[in-house]
């Protein structure tokens, strides 16, 4: 019953008093971006959704344009400007993704939309997290975020998936909020987010398969 009816109209609930009470937010970040990175303040990039279905994401902007001498923009390490590290490391850049909610894009609880380019790289078992509403938080957020590694993060969804409900939901997004103050996991070890995800190694499709 929660998953089919009543999870969507926690988002709703949830995603329409995100948005008027936190408009002064809003108003505040879209400033800053536009003075510190110039407009737009918004960036928007495709990503797979509920059944795969493609749909726009929106942030804040937390990179710079910068490009090289062949035109093409640099890598997100150079482009992450320290503003955009302190966006990031508060969450706000996340805030625009309010509306994909309310849109029914996205849940406030499920696993984090990851790239298009990553769809054909997923194993059976991994591809279970298009199942469902992708989130604006998750169980593998709270448990990690960009400090785990690849291969947890998706377990972590798996497991978010396979149970599903309103007390659990409740607590990760409590979890979040306490996450987002600690400011723990924004990076990884060696990258500013997160490492591209470049496929299962044989080995562990390998395990997978006989387990």
């Amino acid at each position: 019953m929660y998953n089919l009816y009543l999870k969507r109209f926690f988002d709703i609930i949830c995603s329409f008093f995100g948005l008027v009470i936190l408009s002064p937010v809003f108003l505040v970040t879209v400033i800053l971006v536009w003075v510190k990175l110039g407009p737009p303040a918004l960036f928007s990039q495709e990503r797979p959704g509920l059944k795969g279905r493609i749909f726009k994401l929106y942030k804040f902007r937390s990179m710079s344009d910068m490009r090289g001498e062949d035109g093409k923009l640099l890598p997100d390490v150079d482009r992450l400007t320290p503003f955009g590290k302190k966006l990031r490391s508060t969450s706000l850049d996340e805030l625009p993704e309010l509306w994909n909610i309310l849109k029914g894009d996205m849940s406030v609880v499920g696993p984090r939309p990851l790239l298009v380019q990553y769809l054909p790289l997923y194993s059976v078992e991994q591809m279970q997290r298009h199942t469902v509403r992708p989130g604006l938080t998750g169980y593998a957020q709270v448990n990690g975020r960009n400090d785990i590694t690849w291969q947890e993060k998706f377990e972590l969804d798996c497991w978010y998936i396979d149970h599903q409900s309103i007390w659990l939901d409740i607590k990760i997004v409590c979890e979040t909020i306490a996450k987002v103050f600690s400011r723990k996991g924004i990076s990884s070890a060696t990258s500013p987010t997160m490492e591209f995800f470049t496929g299962n190694d044989v080995n562990d499709e390998e395990e997978e398969f006989n387990g």
